[in-house]
């Protein structure tokens, strides 16, 4: 191949050295002010108890789900309405309050009573009332919005 010529670089200037009074100076300077000066700040600790230092604190980035699908919901609609009453009483309420009687998962709550009845038999609801029985079950009294007849309701669901 074809070499391409080399070109000698200029000598380099010889390093400039410190005159020895110069060099004396900075000697005595740094014997008066120490050469590690700074270093012998140290902090001045007030209280007798030490607290940790507070550390950068990251928010959990996983790389993969730790669990492989989510958890399903333990009490849904299904769940939380076991069965409507149909006692006398029950069916006075139905006639008299425009109220629709539940037997109800302990474990649920006047919100959720209320969404499974709306999600299971569309229909609204004023406010829900709720006691444990004796016999330790849930009994949710259902209040229905004066849009809705509890009888008609009664009627589809299939307890009158």
């Amino acid at each position: 191949g074809e070499h391409t010529q080399r070109t000698a670089m200029p000598p380099k200037a010889p390093a400039k050295k410190a005159a020895p009074a110069d060099k004396a100076k900075k000697a005595a300077l740094a014997v008066k002010k120490g050469v590690n000066a700074k270093k012998q700040l140290k902090k001045v600790r007030t209280k007798v108890h030490f607290f940790r230092p507070k550390t950068l604190r990251q928010t959990r980035d996983p790389k993969y789900p730790r669990r492989s699908a989510p958890r399903a919901p333990k009490l849904d609609q299904f769940t939380i309405l076991k069965y409507p009453l149909t006692t006398e009483s029950a069916m006075k309420k139905i006639e008299d309050n425009n109220t629709l009687v539940f037997i109800v998962h302990t474990r649920a709550n006047k919100t959720q009573i209320k969404n499974a009845v709306q999600k299971l038999y569309e229909i609204e609801t004023l406010k829900v009332n709720t006691l444990i029985r004796p016999d330790g079950s849930k009994k949710a009294y259902v209040r229905l919005t004066s849009d809705y007849d509890a009888l008609d309701v009664a009627n589809k669901i299939g307890i009158i």
